[in-house]
């Protein structure tokens, strides 16, 4: 996000514009909110309203989702992120564990699909 200049007053964002702008659903903002991800102001009548800095957190946290890292290492990677497009180096371990995982769940994968297909091989019919 651009920076503002001296004296700039930003207006929250509703549930609805944030979501607009993020191409999310409400209902996912209130997911992420009730999962720590994303923290919202009450307005008097009980609205929830975002400071407008929330855009690039809802975009970085789609884009982690999206790599397929599940919420609890999104939300240990939260300090980590301060640019959309840019992951500092503080989240390189916790990213190494998660690809290593993710490796270890290809193999046995993998090794399954070799046995199914001995098994084929092996029947008369394959």
């Amino acid at each position: 996000m651009a920076e503002a200049s001296p004296g700039t007053v930003y207006r929250p964002l509703r549930i609805g514009d944030l979501a607009a702008v993020t191409s999310t659903t409400p209902r996912m903002l209130r997911h992420y909110e009730n999962q720590g991800l994303i923290e919202a102001e009450r307005s008097s009548s009980g609205q929830r309203l975002f400071d407008p800095s929330v855009i690039g957190q809802v975009r970085s946290i789609r884009r982690l989702l999206g790599a397929g890292l599940p919420v609890v290492a999104i939300r240990e990677l939260l300090d980590c992120i301060h640019d959309t497009d840019r992951i500092e180096p503080c989240a390189v371990p916790i990213l190494v564990e998660h690809l290593h995982a993710y490796d270890g769940r290809i193999a046995e994968l993998i090794s399954t699909r070799d046995a199914l297909q001995g098994l084929i091989d092996a029947s008369p019919a394959g």
